[in-house]
This record gives structure tokens, sequence and C-alpha cells, in this order.
């Protein structure tokens, strides 16, 4: 078995491709991985084996299609993490948004259907139906984004279920909430905070923090994927959520306490723009078909994942210099 994993060195990526190697799904054991990755400011090397005998590291671009072309035949399944995801980046500029997460998914399918791979997955996010109030988003929700990646994703998304629609490549959609976990860059907001209070620095709490999100550990999102890959139907959309929700100032209540920091360094800051208020998944389609159930609880996630922070100051010390956040 021979899978491609794209954005393999970011976060998410680089979490499913560690476990792979680790022979941590059951069916996928000695898996041979291809991680491609761009190496991006949000790529780091260092979240994959620096050598493995079944893993081989491609730096390249999902957008350039002669790169595609050559290195996509002779995979079982893709699994298409690659993507920009930073909010605040894409309100800044978004054409690397668009060029990536669109046209880079576009290239990578067409590479797909030309070569006969047998499986994908394409990871997306729950940013893509907007805002909700109350209640759960489900599967069939219509899509409503607010900010460019979110609309960037969403486009992504449509490509992907052309491709299945029209050209029969057998391909499910994730979409999963807030994941957080160790290995994530520090522009995001729980290793911002933490790496921010670890070095006696104010966090910047946008607005009044009552935007509420759903949390999912890194590891419970992978497994769903596992899952998603193994089990899921062509066509289909399936939602990954961990079920935790939380204003961001009781999420930053909870990590002030986890680093022995008081209620001082909290710095407001203005709202974003276009800022969602709420984002909240219905996973019993999960649930209920495939058999996921998320395993790690929040508390316990978060103390690891601070704890993981506090050990490995060597990979995020020199990159916490913007004092922006994502949720």
């Amino acid at each position: 078995m021979r899978i491609l994993v794209t954005g393999a060195a970011g976060f998410i990526g680089s979490h499913f491709a560690r476990t792979l190697l680790a022979d941590g799904y059951a069916g996928w054991e000695g898996a041979r991985v291809t991680a491609l990755d761009k190496l991006t400011y949000a790529g780091d090397r260092a979240n994959l084996p620096a050598a493995h005998e079944r893993l081989e590291f491609v730096h390249g671009d999902v957008c350039d299609r002669d790169l595609m072309r050559e290195l996509v035949p002779g995979h079982d399944a893709v699994v298409h993490f690659a993507a920009e995801s930073h909010v605040d980046r894409s309100l800044e500029g978004a054409d690397a948004f668009f060029r990536t997460n669109v046209l880079g998914t576009q290239t990578l399918l067409d590479a797909v259907r030309e070569s006969g791979v047998e499986r994908v997955v394409h990871v997306s996010t729950d940013e893509v139906y907007g805002s909700i109030d109350k209640g759960s988003w489900t599967e069939e929700w219509p899509l409503a984004p607010n900010s460019p990646y979110a609309a960037s994703k969403a486009g992504s998304d449509l490509v992907a279920r052309a491709y299945w629609r029209t050209h029969g490549v057998d391909l499910s959609i994730t979409r999963c909430s807030n994941n957080y976990g160790p290995h994530q860059h520090p522009e995001k907001l729980i290793p911002l905070f933490v790496t921010n209070l670890l070095e006696g620095r104010r966090v910047p709490l946008y607005g009044d923090g009552r935007n509420v999100r759903e949390w999912l550990h890194v590891d419970d999102h992978c497994r769903g994927i596992h899952l998603v890959l193994g089990g899921g139907k062509p066509g289909e959309i399936y939602h990954i959520g961990g079920g935790d929700e939380f204003t961001n100032l009781a999420l930053t209540e909870k990590l002030l306490a986890l680093t022995g920091a008081g209620p001082e360094m909290i710095r407001r800051v203005p709202d974003r723009k276009g800022h969602d208020l709420r984002y909240s998944l219905d996973e019993s389609k999960i649930r209920e078909q495939l058999g996921y159930t998320p395993l790690t609880g929040f508390d316990e996630g978060l103390a690891a994942t601070v704890a993981w922070y506090r050990d490995n100051p060597d990979r995020w010390k020199g990159v916490t210099g913007e004092a922006r956040h994502e949720a």
C-alpha cells in the first residue's frame, strides 16, 4: 500500500503521516508514505522523521502540474491536507489562498484522474458554513463562507465534488472543527497564547472574547480521516468534531491556569473583520456509519499540548513574533 499525503510537513498532515509510519491505523500497517510539502512558513520538515524506510519526502507544490503528473501515479490513495489555512493572513492577501486551495486541488485531482488512483480524501473545514447562532451544521448545510480563507476552502470542496460527480473519482470530503495539539504553528490561538505566556508576554484576545469554537485534538481528527479513507462513500461529506465548545475567553482562562498566569496577561485587541460568532458540527453521521468517537478529553489534551510547548522551546522560539491569532 502506497499513500500520498499532501501538506505532510504541516500540523495535521504530519500527525497523520507519523501515525501511518508508526502503524497506528488498522488495515494500513506497512504502508509506504510519500510526503509532499512546499515547506512554506507553516511547514516544518522536522515534523516528520528525519529518515524512515517507508517514507519518501518530496519538496514540491500541489500547483505544479508537471510534478503532480510525475508524482501521483503508483499511489493507492491520496489524503489531501495541503492548504493555506490562516484566516488573518487571508484578510491581508488572498492570492495564495485561492491559488493553493482551489487551483492546487484541481491540479492534484487532474493528476489523480489521469493516473487512476483508487481513493482520495479531501480534508476541509467547518468554516465553509459561515457562522451558526444555535444548533449544529449537518453535512447538507449550504455553504456560506465569510472569509477569503473559508471561501477558498469552499471552492476546493466544490472542485473535489465535481471531480467525483463528473469524472468518477472515488473521493470523500471531511470537514473538521478547530484542531489543537503539539507541533502546531504558533500563529494559531492555542500555540500563540501558550508560547506568549511561557515567555511572559500578554495574549491578544479579539473583541469581547465571546466567539465560540468547537475544539478537536489532532489525533482524533486524524483517526476520523483514517476511518473515512477506509470506509467512507464516494461523493459523501463527513464531519469530524470534538464536541467541546468554549468561548475564546473561557479557553484563554484555561490557558492562563495551565501556565500559572493571571488575568492581567490578557490584552484586548480590536475584533477581526467578519469574525464568525460560533461554529458547531453535527458529527452523528461519522459516528453512526463509521464508528468514530473522539478519545482525547479536552482538559487532558490541552494540558499535554501546553506541556509539549513548554518542553520543546526549540520548536517555536523565534517564530512567534506576530501578535495575531485565529479562532
